[in-house]
């Protein structure tokens, strides 16, 4: 009996997925329940589950070829020795057909490697390169398909010399190779000092290789640069989650008349708070409560009370209609390797403190390790986005459509204040909200603003 393993439809904005890894191969007996492929949408990177036991008899789509979902990508049978040679023929003809009413003009067989230029990397690598600072682009593959696992950027790692953190980044802002670099530090460590004068010694004639020649000119005596020794430019394609970020902020900027409303909000009493929070929370959770999930707290509440601003248009702005939305979903702009992605908190307004907590905490660490769900990240109804880490205090975000609005958060910052006619310290936040004024006018967005506002200000009023 032959049955088939087909690309699963893990959620319902995922149209299609790419094959990134093969965890058997091809005569593999499996048991139900066992992780077949991992497989990656625009958003996520996903475990996919032998859908019964038996034996994994052939592969249709190899590792690093992207499908519709439903596809058919590989046969198991019951025993091991069962022939698949007839159905295989009539799965691949099929697709066949497919591909030839898709582009029916004919095209160079695919290679192993994407013309696009995108690295294959399992998640676990992936994970290691982001954690230790490593560039993909210099790691070589030993997986399926020239694929970089998880022990390739181990074995680059341990091939690197031993140097401090400031040595490797003078390094690489030089151009230089450590590997060339005599260590003087303990037990042989290429120091900040050693990098300073193997540059040095780079500029005696005769001593320069092609290398060192682009450290020196790059770096050293930027003004005798010579182009021979520049490097080329680097067309990075637009692909996977930028692709849809990129999509997604021009839809925006075209389809929305966006209006941004800023205000400074006392934040000391949010701050203090937030710490005494901290404290008590702190062996219930298992890791310090974050600004960020005060601020989808005292967010959902406000949208509660101020409904049109969880809303949402339908249709046009000529014939359309604006929907008020009975689900309070708020988002959370997360950072991450692959791209900004929107994780959501579903029900924010029905939830507590310490459950949107731990529900903020895994979202945004599986949305960095790129194993979030498609479903996790779609069907948010207002974000936020706080760029306080980076030392910004006012922007201009843009919505996320369909989304009526979005909250810009700055960083908290002790500055100057008068309170009651003296000057004194307080910590001080600008908040930024971005609304489409199609859906809300500006006086109505600003009073939901102001109510942001006052319970930065007065977190209490939470309790009322």
């Amino acid at each position: 009996m032959v049955r088939e393993v087909i690309l699963p439809k893990l959620g319902q904005t995922m149209e299609e997925g790419t094959i990134v890894e093969w965890l058997k191969q091809e005569g593999d007996e499996v048991k139900r329940g066992e992780v077949l492929f991992t497989t990656e949408s625009d958003k996520a990177t996903l475990e996919v589950e032998a859908p019964g036991k038996g034996y994994l008899r052939k592969i249709l789509v190899p590792a690093g070829e992207a499908v519709p979902v439903l596809t058919v990508v590989g046969l198991m049978t019951r025993t091991a020795d069962e022939d698949v040679s007839e159905y295989e023929f009539q799965v691949s003809g099929f697709r066949s057909q497919v591909k030839e009413a898709e582009s029916p003009v004919p095209s160079e067989p695919e290679t192993l490697k994407p013309a696009s230029g995108r690295i294959f990397a399992s998640p676990r690598a992936r994970r290691v390169a982001r954690e230790r600072g490593v560039d993909l682009a210099l790691v070589t593959g030993t997986g399926p398909n020239g694929r970089i696992v998880e022990r390739d950027v181990v074995a680059y790692l341990e091939s690197l010399p031993k140097a401090t953190p400031v040595a490797r980044r003078l390094a690489e802002q030089a151009g230089l190779d450590l590997r060339g670099v005599r260590g003087t530090g303990p037990g042989g460590r290429v120091s900040k000092e050693d990098v300073e004068q193997a540059v040095r010694e780079f500029q005696v004639p005769g001593f320069r290789s092609q290398v060192e020649e682009a450290a020196v000119s790059a770096v050293v005596m930027p003004e005798v640069a010579e182009p021979e020794t520049l490097k080329p430019e680097t067309l990075k394609p637009i692909s996977g989650v930028r692709a849809v970020v990129a999509r997604r902020m021009f839809e925006s900027h075209q389809a929305t008349a966006p209006v941004t409303l800023t205000t400074e909000a006392d934040a000391s009493a949010f701050v203090e708070v937030r710490e005494r929070l901290k404290e008590e929370l702190a062996d219930e959770l298992g890791f310090n409560l974050g600004y960020n999930d005060l601020l989808i707290k005292l967010v959902a509440h406000a949208l509660r009370e101020f409904p049109y601003m969880n809303a949402r248009l339908e249709g046009d702005h000529e014939k359309g209609a604006i929907r008020l939305l009975d689900e309070v979903n708020v988002a959370l702009a997360v950072d991450t390797e692959r791209g900004l992605l929107v994780p959501l908190v579903r029900g924010a307004d029905r939830k507590g403190l310490v459950e949107i907590a731990r529900e903020v905490r895994d979202l945004i660490e599986r949305a960095q390790a790129g194993t979030a769900l498609p479903d996790e990240l779609s069907g948010s109804t207002f974000t936020i986005t706080n760029l306080g880490m980076y030392e910004i205090d006012a922007f201009t975000p843009i919505i996320n459509l369909p989304e009526t609005a979005i909250l810009g958060v700055g960083r908290i910052k002790a500055r100057p204040a008068v309170v009651d006619g003296e000057v004194c310290v307080r910590h001080m936040v600008w908040l930024s909200l971005t609304f489409d004024h199609r859906l809300v006018d500006g006086a109505p967005a600003a009073r939901f603003l102001q109510r942001i506002k006052q319970l930065v200000e007065e977190p209490y009023l939470l309790l009322v």
